[in-house]
This record gives C-alpha cells, sequence and structure tokens, in this order.
C-alpha cells in the first residue's frame, strides 16, 4: 500500500518541489495537493505556524498532512523579517518589494555583519483515524541555510529572497544556483532530511497493514 499525504499549501510549485522530494527517497509515499480551507498564520513562530497549516489540513481531509513555514532571518536584525518574510513590505507586497525593502533597511551595513539564515519548519500531522496510525501524533522538524545578504539582487532562479542569499561556501547568491543544486542544498530540504525517518516508518506501518 502507499502512503498517502496530503500537503496543506494552495502553492502548486510547491507541491511539486515536495513529491519530488518525497519521490527521491521514498517510493511508497504519495504527496496530495490541497484545495481546503487555510488558517491564518497568526502564530508566533514558525512551528506555530506550520501546525497551524497541517492540523487544519488534516481535520479538514482526514489524512495525514504535511505543512511548512519558512523565512529568511537577518542576525542583526535579530531574526527579523523571520515569520514576517512573506508580507515584509505589507500583505499585499510582492517578493520584489520584500527584497526592495529589506536592502533598504541594511543599506549601511556593511560585510561581516549581513549574516542571515533561512529558516523551514516542516510539521506532519498524523489524525488518530488516519490509515497505519494507531494514535494521533504531531512531528515538527527544522533545516537552517546558514548564509548572507548580498547587495544586490542576482539570479532568476528560485523565488522569494533567494536573489539576495549567498550561502556560505559560495559567491553566488540562491537564486543563482542551478534548481537541483538548491533543492538539495537548501533548508527546506535538510528539514525534510530530518523528517525522512518518521515518514519511511508510517510509510512501513501502512505497508505492514498496522
Amino acid at each position: 500500500m502507499t502512503l498517502e499525504i496530503v500537503l496543506a499549501t494552495h502553492n502548486p510549485g510547491k507541491v511539486a518541489e515536495f513529491q519530488k522530494m518525497v519521490a527521491e527517497h521514498l517510493t511508497d509515499v504519495t504527496v496530495l495537493s490541497y484545495d481546503g480551507p487555510v488558517p491564518v498564520e497568526d502564530g508566533t513562530t514558525f512551528d506555530d505556524n506550520a501546525l497551524l497549516k497541517a492540523r487544519a489540513a488534516a481535520a479538514h481531509t482526514g489524512r495525514i498532512a504535511l505543512a511548512d513555514d519558512s523565512g529568511i532571518c537577518v542576525d542583526i536584525m535579530n531574526g527579523a523579517p523571520g515569520i514576517f518574510s512573506a508580507r515584509w513590505a505589507g500583505h499585499r507586497a510582492d517578493a520584489d518589494a520584500n527584497i526592495r525593502l529589506l536592502l533598504e533597511q541594511l543599506a549601511d551595513v556593511r560585510r561581516p555583519h549581513r549574516d542571515a539564515h533561512f529558516h523551514c519548519t516542516l510539521a506532519l500531522v498524523v489524525p488518530a483515524d488516519a490509515s497505519g496510525a494507531a494514535a494521533a501524533r504531531e512531528v515538527l522538524a527544522h533545516g537552517e541555510w546558514p548564509g548572507q545578504i548580498a547587495y544586490e539582487p542576482r539570479g532568476s532562479y528560485g523565488h522569494g529572497y533567494d536573489p539576495i542569499f549567498e550561502p556560505d561556501g559560495r559567491e553566488i547568491t540562491a537564486a543563482e544556483l542551478q534548481p537541483a543544486v538548491k533543492n538539495a542544498e537548501s533548508h527546506r530540504a535538510r528539514a525534510f532530511a530530518a523528517l525522512l525517518p518518521h515518514l519511511a516508518e508510517l510509510a512501513g506501518a501502512v505497508g505492514d497493514g498496522r
């Protein structure tokens, strides 16, 4: 049997990314898209928001649900934008506006004081009546990708703050990395690696008929 997990997002690109990551490691797990309600992300941490989304999807579908909450955290700004990364320049702002505002705020900050990291929290919620699950379970996995904020945007790959994030050990931005390389190194890939044993355990339980 195949373990089916619903991904709590309406973003088809994110669904495709997770489907690819799962397929590379687990042949008996399928990631499904989600068309149900997504709650307001009013938590105060990445963990809070990831759990809010995963719990809502699990409750709505009755399936095992996975959600992520991610953002960029700048050391000299005490971790901001953080959970507000997607709406740093306002609720209606796009990625370009967010980037412009962050660069303006760091205009007088020179290296080595531009350290930052991407953070990702993955939340896995198993409802009590989900196939293969004996009881309700919630799992959190975390991943961080350290680097620095560039002085100007560069690159055409990726999304969000990728054009101004230079990963440690590289002289190019995340948006200049080939997608396959970025997806193997990113904060999301690191969080997924931490979650992988739990997914494998659930898949094994389904395969054994438990």
